[in-house]
C-alpha cells in the first residue's frame, strides 16, 4: 500500500510506527518538548511518515529539524476535545493572541503584548473586562503558548493576573505553523463531512479513518450512510492497517468497532479510573442500563432524573467511599459524571434524551470464573442469537 514503508527492515518500520504514534499525540512536536528525543528519528524517516499520513489519513506532515508539524483536521467538531486549562473566554484570547504574535516582532514586554491583545479584542468587538476572571482566561492562553514553546519567557514570567512586567521571546517559526487555517463559514465541519464523502471513495476512507484513530468507539449508527457502508466493508482490512501502522488494536462489533491502544500512550481518558467521580461513574453504568430496554441501534435512553438517582442511591449506599468535596452538591456530581461519560463516547444528548452508547455494556459485573472449593464448574452458556459483542468488560479502553 505504501510503498516506502513496504521496502524497510523490519526495525526501521517499528521505528516508523513508533513516530506516527507520537506524532498523533503530539501535532506540534519540537526538540525541547515532550518526546522531543524522536525529532531526529522523525526527521530522517520524514519521507516515509509523510506518505503515511497523506496516502492513510489526508493529513500533512511538516518536518524540520527543529519541530514537527502534523496537521490533523480530525474527526470534526466534539466539545469533548478541547484543551481542558482554556475556558470559552480562553480560547478566545488564544485566538487574539496569535493575532497580536504574528506582527509583533521576536521580542515583546508582556505588558505590551497584553495591551495588543485587548487592542484586538476591541477591534473584533470583543468586550474586555478587567477582572479576576478575565485575567485567569487571559493568563491560561498565553500558558499554553509557552507549553507549545511557541512564546518563551526570556526575564520574568507570565504570573497568575497576567500582567507582571516580563520579557517574551517568539519563536516565529512555531507561530509561523500553529495554525492549520481558517474555516469559512461554507467549511464547516460538517460541511467537510459532506465534501468529503461526496468526493470519492479516498476521501471517504480518509474520514472513516480518522474517526477510527481519534474515537475510541465507533458507531456505524454515528457515521454518514456512505461512511457506514464502506467501513461495513473493509472493516477487516481497516482492522489489520491501524494496526499495522499506528500498533492499535480493532475489536469489530455488532454496533461499531472498538479501537484501543494497549500501551495506554494514545489514551487521553483512563477508564476505569481513581477517583470518586470516575468510580461513581462505573458503578453508576450498570444501574442505568437497566433502566430502560435498548432502541434499534442499541442505545439505551436515561432521563437525567435517572442519572440523579442512581447517583444519589451509590453515595448513600456506600457514605464512607466518596470524597466529601465532590458529593458535597449533588447536581455538580451529576453534572461532572456526565462530562466525563461524554468525554469517554458513552452518552450523547439527543432531543432532550440521554443515549448511552452499546460500549457501556462493557462494564456490567462479571461473575468470578473461579469456582468454590468442592464444587464443579458450571459449563459455559451458549451465546444468544445475534449477540453483541459490547456485552464483554475491558478494563482498558481509550
Amino acid at each position: 500500500m505504501i510503498a516506502t514503508f513496504d521496502d524497510l527492515p523490519d526495525i526501521d518500520a517499528a521505528n516508523v510506527v513508533r513516530c506516527a504514534r507520537v506524532l498523533l499525540r503530539r501535532p506540534l512536536l519540537r526538540a525541547d518538548g515532550p518526546d522531543g528525543d524522536l525529532l531526529p528519528m522523525i526527521y530522517r524517516q520524514r519521507t516515509v511518515l509523510q506518505e503515511l499520513f497523506a496516502s492513510l489519513l489526508g493529513y500533512r506532515l511538516v518536518v524540520e529539524r527543529r519541530f514537527a508539524r502534523l496537521y490533523k483536521s480530525g474527526p470534526g467538531a466534539d466539545a469533548t476535545r478541547g484543551e481542558a486549562s482554556l475556558s470559552p473566554r480562553g480560547y478566545a484570547y488564544l485566538a487574539l493572541t496569535l493575532a497580536a504574535l504574528t506582527g509583533i516582532g521576536r521580542q515583546v514586554l508582556l505588558s505590551r503584548l497584553v495591551s495588543d491583545i485587548r487592542a484586538a479584542a476591541a477591534e473584533a468587538d470583543i468586550p474586555v473586562v478587567d477582572d479576576p476572571a478575565d485575567r485567569r482566561a487571559l493568563t491560561a492562553a498565553l500558558r499554553h503558548l509557552v507549553a507549545l514553546g511557541v512564546i518563551t519567557e526570556t526575564e520574568g514570567s507570565v504570573t497568575a493576573d497576567a500582567i507582571a512586567e516580563a520579557l517574551i521571546t517568539i519563536d516565529t517559526d512555531l507561530l509561523g505553523q500553529l495554525v492549520a487555517g481558517p474555516l469559512g463559514e461554507a467549511d464547516s465541519p460538517q460541511r467537510l463531512v459532506e465534501l468529503a464523502a461526496a468526493a470519492g471513495p479516498r476521501n471517504v476512507a480518509h474520514a472513516v479513518r480518522r474517526r477510527l484513530v481519534e474515537d475510541p468507539v465507533v458507531l456505524y449508527d454515528d457515521l454518514p450512510p456512505e461512511q457506514a457502508a464502506w467501513l461495513r466493508e473493509h472493516v477487516v482490512a481497516e482492522s489489520r492497517l491501524l494496526e499495522r501502522f499506528f500498533g492499535l488494536v480493532s475489536e469489530c462489533r455488532a454496533e461499531g468497532v472498538v479501537v484501543c491502544d494497549p500501551e495506554d500512550y494514545l489514551t487521553d481518558v483512563a477508564f476505569p479510573g481513581p477517583g470518586t467521580v470516575a468510580r461513581i461513574t462505573q458503578l453508576a453504568l450498570p444501574k442505568l442500563l437497566s433502566r430502560a430496554e435498548p432502541d434499534c441501534s442499541g442505545r439505551h435512553p436515561v432521563t437525567w432524573q435517572d442519572l440523579t438517582d442512581v447517583c444519589q442511591e451509590l453515595v448513600d449506599s456506600y457514605p464512607a467511599a466518596w470524597s466529601r468535596q465532590a458529593t458535597e452538591d449533588h447536581q455538580d456530581l451529576v453534572h461532572a459524571v456526565v462530562a466525563l461519560l461524554r468525554r469517554l463516547g458513552l452518552v450523547q444528548e439527543h432531543d432532550g434524551r440521554w443515549l448511552l452508547s452499546p460500549a457501556a455494556h462493557r462494564w456490567l459485573p462479571q461473575p468470578d470464573a473461579t469456582p468454590a472449593p468442592g464444587r464443579e464448574p458450571q459449563p459455559p452458556a451458549p451465546e444468544p442469537a445475534g449477540w453483541s459483542l459490547f456485552d464483554e468488560m475491558e478494563e482498558d479502553s481509550r
